[in-house]
Order: C-alpha cells, then structure tokens, then sequence
C-alpha cells in the first residue's frame, strides 16, 4: 500500500495572497493529483498546518480550498486522514477548536476527511501507525504516554523537536527532547519547513515555496510504502522566488535572457554596477516585457555613510566592506580573492534586507 503525504500546505499564506493561492493549486493541478491517478495512491496523510492563520481565512482562499483541493480528494476517492497542526487550531492550548473541523465536516458525517485531534493507533494496510497531531497543554500527558506504549514501529505528527532546522539558519532549541519518540523505528514530522533528518526522525519540509527562506531548496511531496517502509521524494519544479545577482563587469545585460523570472518574485542584488544606462535598460524589460510579481533593488550604499558623520571620524574610518576588502586581500591563500570579495559582496548586500 502506498500513502501520499502532505504537510504544512498553509492555504491562505502570505496574508491570504492570491498571487500564493493560485501558485499552490498549480503544484496540486499539475504535479500531485496526476501522480496520485497515475499511481493509483487512494489514501492520503496531511501531517498538519493545513491553513495558514490560526484566527481567521478568506473565504475566497476557503472556497478555493474547498472546491479546488478537498472537493476533489473525495471526487478521486482518497482516503484523507489530516493531523491537526499549530497553525491549525484557534486556542493554543487544545486542538478542540480548529479550522480543519469547520472547514471540512459536513451535516452528514460521510463527505469528509478523518481529522485528529488527538494522538491515535490507526491502521493502514501492512501496518499500525502512531498518528499524533500538535502537542498542548491539554493533551500533552496523554500523547506523551502514548508515545511509550502505543504498538506501532512507525509514527506520524506535527512535532517541535529540538536539534532539528527550521530553516537554512535557525535551529530548534526550544522544543521537546526527540528522546520522546526515540522507541519507533521511523518517525515522519510536519511543522519545519526545512527537509532535515537525523537518520530516524524524518522533518518532511514543506511541498513548496512560501517564503524567502525556501528560496533554493528543492521542494518534495512524499509517499510512503508501507510494504517496503521506506519514503519516496517527489520534487515539485515549481517555484515562485529569484534572484538575480546583477554584475555588468562579466555579463551583458542587453542580451541577458529574463524570461526565467516571469510570474516571480524578483530580488535584484547589485554586485557591480558600471553601466548605469544598461542597468535601467534591465529595470525596464523586467517591468515592461515580462510580469513579475514584485522586484526588489538591494544594492550596497555604505560609501555614502560617511555624508553623515564628521570629517575627521570618515577620514579615519573604513566601510564595512573596504575592511573585508582589505582583510582578503591580506589573506594567505590560494583562492581568486576577487571573486571572494564579489562573493562576500553578494552575502553582505543579502544580509542588509533580513
């Protein structure tokens, strides 16, 4: 038996964008209900945050939801089982009130997805998996003493463990030890949205870009064989953040090819810029021959800081990127230090706009 995954989808994320809601049923459209047909996958897990904002939804993002995404799970017959995640449930402190009950139950019970709330042994084919949706105050006792003794080798939830990445920068420290699923053979966990893995805990990562901080890593469903126990990545190719590192000493922008940055969000980092005039010529096919969703300069001021401090300190003083000039050039090493310094440079410029 082989079951589809999802996790951490967040209808209505970015303020309820429909620029972001169009972009996620593309992936949905396009990539993961045509796997599930061509495989003949009928069961799903979501592994939770299925919505985006605890309090509230849009109703146009619901209707979309709705129609576009749970509509047509129950049109194709996939046995649907959601988790409630954090950003699922309207009070912090229990999963009772959440947005997957109001969304999706119906008047007759039939026409809907199985939902947890709380932690549950539930069969699927060759198996018993350990489901266990967020963990709060109200059922933390339960769910932890569930972890110890539930009879199953695999487990699936919405966990904050600590030690793992939520991103390319930041580690949980914060959470719960992962020594409380340390007894279950493979561990499968929503909530991160960075794909990261200790061997035995598996954080999934989200199925597509939502913010910056996705911007280039590979983004996966997932479908687990319950034969084999083993997981399968499937890479969605789409993607709605670019960067463009701008540097006219080695590229010719009057011939550069923009078509790759159609329908993105555009960050434009100026590295070198000598060609004022070929620079605004880039500017102007970038909002006049394409559509982009939003451009964003970054570029490198710091040698006009000097402008607001007296003479004598700006005499005496280095911008910060003259100084890590200077400390390159100082270097012992066998590298290219001019394009380290660029490299540098590029990170510096980035850093400015976090």
């Amino acid at each position: 038996m082989k079951i589809a995954l999802l996790n951490d989808t967040h209808f209505g994320a970015r303020n309820d964008s429909l620029i972001f809601d169009d972009y996620f049923h593309k992936f949905y459209n396009d990539i993961f209900f045509p796997y599930l047909k061509e495989h003949n996958i009928k069961t799903l897990i979501h592994l939770g945050d299925v919505v985006d904002r605890r309090k509230f939804i849009n109703f146009r993002i619901a209707h979309n939801f709705r129609h576009k995404f749970l509509q047509r799970l129950w049109d194709e017959k996939i046995d649907t089982h959601i988790l409630i995640g954090n950003h699922d449930i309207y009070f912090r402190n229990t999963n009772k009130v959440n947005a997957i009950k109001e969304l999706c139950t119906t008047s007759d019970g039939i026409n809907e997805p199985w939902i947890y709330e709380e932690a549950k042994v539930t069969n699927f084919g060759d198996i018993d998996i350990l489901m266990v949706p967020w963990i709060n105050p109200e059922n933390e006792a339960e769910t932890l003493e569930l972890l110890k003794t539930a009879e199953a080798d695999i487990c699936i939830g919405h966990f904050d463990l600590n030690n793992f990445a939520m991103n390319d920068a930041m580690v949980q420290t914060n959470g719960y030890d992962k020594s409380i699923v340390k007894r279950f053979e493979r561990v499968y966990s929503g909530h991160f949205h960075h794909k990261n893995d200790d061997g035995q805990i598996f954080y999934l990562g989200n199925q597509y870009e939502i913010t910056w901080s996705d911007y280039n890593n590979q983004k996966y469903f997932h479908v687990l064989d319950t034969e084999t126990r083993e997981v399968e990545a499937v890479p969605n190719p789409y993607t709605i953040f670019k960067k463009l590192l701008y540097n006219d000493k080695e590229t010719n922008y009057d011939k550069f090819d923009i078509t790759d940055y159609n329908q993105k969000f555009v960050k434009l980092v100026v590295v070198n810029k000598k060609d004022n005039q070929m620079f605004d010529r880039l500017l102007e096919r970038l909002y006049n021959d394409i559509s982009v969703h939003e451009l964003k300069i970054l570029e490198d001021y710091s040698d006009l800081s000097a402008a607001n401090v007296s003479d004598d300190v700006a005499e005496g003083s280095e911008d910060t990127m003259k100084l890590v000039s200077n400390y390159v050039d100082q270097l012992e090493v066998d590298l290219d230090k001019e394009r380290l310094k660029v490299m540098i440079k590029e990170m510096y410029i980035e850093a400015q706009d976090s």
